[in-house]
């Protein structure tokens, strides 16, 4: 079994590109994982590059951006090569099957703007905007597929 579960924050805007044969979005960002514990002069994160296709690779490009908190679930896939040199480089990824929010949209701005190196306060979703409440509208249409109506 390959699954691996993270709760980080992305350490960069993702970077988005369209391609393949039905011009698939493929998303490529990092986050930072804290450590649990950790001794006196080692790192207090992990960082891992991730990578979402399709629609996760869409949700990625329209509402996630540097700093936001995220819960992953995915899989990790070797990504090693052959450099120019000949050398064997090692590597890993971490291949995204489901993105969630981690904290509200007001904890984000809080983050935010105690942060001066973050991207300052949350910006309006649009559809998903903020209901005042801390939760978020339904997207048009969504109402349309669920079982339950």
């Amino acid at each position: 079994m390959n699954k691996v579960i993270l709760m980080g924050r992305l350490t960069r805007d993702p970077d988005v590109r369209y391609g393949g044969a039905n011009n698939t979005a493929v998303a490529r960002f990092s986050i930072a994982v804290d450590r649990r514990f950790h001794r006196d002069g080692d790192p207090t994160a992990d960082f891992f590059n991730c990578t979402a296709f399709g629609r996760q690779g869409e949700f990625v490009e329209k509402y996630l951006h540097k700093g936001t908190k995220i819960v992953l679930d995915g899989e990790i896939r070797n990504d090693n090569y052959t450099n120019k040199e000949g050398q064997k480089v090692y590597g890993t990824q971490i291949i995204a099957n489901s993105i969630e929010f981690a904290e509200s949209k007001n904890a984000q701005a809080a983050y935010n703007a105690g942060n001066p190196a973050g991207p300052g306060p949350a910006q309006d979703a649009g559809p998903m905007g903020n209901a005042g409440d801390d939760f978020m509208n339904d997207p048009s249409g969504v109402e349309e597929d669920l079982p339950f109506n």
